[in-house]
This record gives structure tokens, sequence and C-alpha cells, in this order.
């Protein structure tokens, strides 16, 4: 998955483990950038009578660099409290949910939003209200108009939304982690002879926890219109177990994601749980696993003769360096596009803000399919980065960098097969979220 139970560490802490990262130019308002981070992997929508929530003991943050350095110029954090308002019953909802203050909705969620820039801190909003989960029709009738109660007006021309959505990652999890089989070239696989067929999309109907935030670009650029982005998050540095757990002493990350898929392919099992507690600013060190991804060479063997041999092509892999971890030049895709933010190698999502957003028959490829608006500048909610990131890890961008490069072979159509629609035309733009009532049993254990 893109982030998701990616690390020994946050595996076993979903409500602190982000799963994804979107920034983009608002495709309704192109005078702002929206970003989105999402939390708690896998939500099983009939997920009662404990629903998922944030954590009140969790700090969740959101990072832009615009100067090049790979630090946080700008961070917003964002802080959750629960409130209970009989906590004699068991029950999360005691009748149908019509309003945020409705007094059936028991257990709510209530969030500040903090932003810092340099040494000056602002509070631009508290006691703002989550939306209850996605329960179902009968107490949730109008999940829409909750959603839309919780989108929250910031000073500044700022818009916040922090609750449940539906997932907008999706991939053949089932398929891809068994032996990175893809079910459209699994009649090509050395370990099996099924024949090729569409892939079934593992998290069609399952939720995410989801904060999203829509800011003016002058809220974000600083002589550039380039930035990067990425989320972590934080816990206490101690914690003292009890009926009442206490936590004291500064903020510690404990997660943290860019680019989609980086520490999930490139960062080998042991140093996962190191990635996650770092800073972009110091990626160098993992800069051996882009350069010479494992996957690469697991395809040849998982598929002999279908995808190029890169190991016969010998040299480091300058293209993924360059879109994972630097951002792309000038003048690679077309005279006018760059993603670049200097020679600092780091894992943060690249967003040219100058660049417009793509609002007739945007392609989910991205700039692999002639969308500059797409990933791998930023990144969309309907962007197919699992397919983008798999063409190019087998080889299909090294010629971006190396013109005497053809990859032969799957590298510039392999696929997991699957498409995406339930997402908005509008903010928080990720889709409305499951309910446990309208899905499979199969999904909603």
């Amino acid at each position: 998955m893109s982030s998701h139970r990616e690390a020994p560490g946050t595996s076993q802490d979903p409500v602190a483990d982000g799963t994804d990262v979107y920034a983009f130019v608002s495709p309704d308002d192109p005078t702002t950038v929206t970003m989105i981070c999402n939390y708690i992997p896998l939500e099983g929508p009939a997920a009662g009578p404990n629903f998922y929530e944030f954590g009140d003991d969790v700090l969740y943050s959101l990072h832009i660099s615009n100067r090049g350095t790979a630090q946080p110029d700008i961070t917003y954090e964002f802080q959750f409290e629960t409130q209970v308002l009989n906590p004699n019953t068991f029950l999360y909802n005691t009748g149908p949910i019509g309003s945020l203050d409705d007094p059936h909705f028991n257990k709510r969620q209530f969030y500040s939003v903090t932003r810092t820039a340099g040494s000056k801190s602002t509070v631009l909003g508290t006691g703002l209200a989550s939306p209850p989960c996605n329960i179902g029709p009968l107490s949730t009738p109008d999940y829409v108009a909750l959603a839309d109660a919780a989108v929250h007006t910031l000073p500044g021309g700022r818009t916040v939304f922090a609750g449940q959505r539906a997932e907008g990652f999706y991939v053949d999890l089932g398929a891809v982690f068994d032996l990175g089989d893809l079910r459209p070239f699994e009649n090509l696989h050395a370990f099996g002879s099924l024949p090729a067929r569409d892939g079934v999309n593992a998290t069609a109907q399952v939720n995410v926890h989801s904060i999203a935030l829509k800011v003016p670009i002058s809220d974000l650029t600083a002589g550039s219109p380039t930035i990067g982005v990425w989320a972590t998050a934080s816990r206490r540095k101690v914690e003292l177990r009890g009926a009442h757990p206490v936590e004291a002493g500064p903020w510690v990350q404990v997660s943290r994601l860019g680019n989609p898929l980086f520490n999930e392919v490139l960062v080998p099992l042991g140093r996962k749980d190191a990635w996650n507690a770092g800073s972009p600013a110091g990626d160098t060190e993992y800069a051996g696993g882009v350069a010479h991804p494992e996957l690469a060479s697991l395809l040849n063997v998982l598929y002999p003769g279908v995808f190029p041999n890169l190991a016969a092509y010998g040299a480091p892999r300058a293209d993924l360096l360059a879109i994972l971890m630097t951002g792309i030049p000038a003048g690679i895709v077309s005279p006018t596009y760059t993603t670049s933010t200097g020679t600092i190698q780091a894992d943060m999502l690249r967003l040219n803000t100058s660049i417009p957003p793509k609002t007739d028959a945007p392609n989910v490829l991205g700039v692999l399919g002639g969308d500059v608006a797409g990933f791998p500048n930023g990144r969309r909610v309907f962007d197919d980065v699992f397919t983008i990131e798999l063409r190019a890890i087998a080889g299909a961008t090294i010629p971006l960098v190396d013109s005497g490069f053809t990859p032969d072979g799957a590298a510039s159509v392999v696929t997991d097969g699957l498409t995406f629609d339930n997402y908005l035309p509008h903010f928080p733009y990720l889709g409305v979220p499951y309910s446990g009532y309208d899905v499979p049993a199969a999904v909603a254990c």
C-alpha cells in the first residue's frame, strides 16, 4: 500500500500510521493548493461500537519546505480532543445523528490548527468539529450533510476538514504481496500459470481518516513556485500506562510520509522504523535503495524475459533519484516543466504550484500519461501512483535521463489493472466514506 502498515512500528500503531499524502493545485480554485494527509489504514466500515478516530495523544503535522533545504519552513499542526456526552452507555450514538451537535452523537472529536513559520506560531482555529464515522442509514441518514458541516473556514483564506473519508489509494494488495503477482501479467509469472485477468482493488470499500487543508499558494511559496510536502505523526516521549494513561515530555516523531511507496518499497525492513523517525534532510543515507531498487531485479526473476534487464544496464537509477529525491530538472519533461528543489536528496512530495490543474480529462498516469499536473508533480487523489512507480522502477523513465536506453518488454505498459472513481470535484476531494451497513461482510469485518 502507499504507506499502510509499511514499517514494524507503525503497523502496531495504526492511529499514528500515515498512509498517504496528496498535494495539488485545487482544480476548483487554482489560486490555492490542497494538501491531504491520511492516517489509520484499512478501516473496516463496520467498526462499532468503538469506531475509528484520530488519536488525542498524537500530534499530526503537515510540513512544507520552500527554500530548497528539505527542512520545514512552514508546519501546520493538528491536535484532537475526544468528548463523551454519556460515559454510561456503550453506544457511539444513541439515535440518528442529524447534526454535529445532535445530542444523539455521543462520542465526538474536536481539534485545533496551528501554523508555524520560523519562530512564529499562530493558532488558526480551536474547537473545530469532526464529523462522525459513516455508520449506516439509520445512524447517519445524511452523511454528506454532516461532512459538509465539518468543513471549516480559517483565517487567511484557508479551509480545513478532518474526519473519515473513503480510501483513495487503489492497488491489488492481495496479489502484489503474493510474490509480486500482477494479475494482468500473471500468465507470465515464474511461479504460476494462472490466466491473465483484471486486478482486484483490495482497498475498494475501506476508509481512512483524513486531514485536508486548502490554502492560498502565496501561503506556501517563497521565491520558487516549487514546494516540498510531507506529513508526520508524533507521540510524547513518555507514556505512563494505567487506567488513566499519562503522556509527558517532548514530541517524538514515529511516522512520516512524502512520496507514495518510498518507505514501503525502497527502504529495507531493518531500517523502516528509523526512516519514519528521521527528517527528509537526512535521506541521503537511503539513496542507495533508490539508485538500485530491489524490486527492479525481482521483476526479472518473477517475470523472466518480460521486463528490461536492468542488471545489464548497471548504472545507478538517476531517473528515480530525480523523481523521488531531488525533483525533476527543467527541460527533461518539457522546456518549462520542473519539480526540482535543489540538490539535497530528500523524500518529499514536490509540487510546482505554477502548473495549472488539468480539469479536462486529466490522466491518472500523471506525467507518464502526458499530464504534467499529476504525479510526480504533486499528487492528486485519483493519480494511479502504483502503476506510475511500478513502470518507473521497471525502467520506463530511464530515457528521461539516458537517451541511449530504450526499455523493451513490459516496462511501459505494466499495471495491476485497476481504475478508481470515488472522489469529489471539490474540497475535501476524497469520496464519501463507506458505511458498515452497505459493504459486503468480508470487507466489514
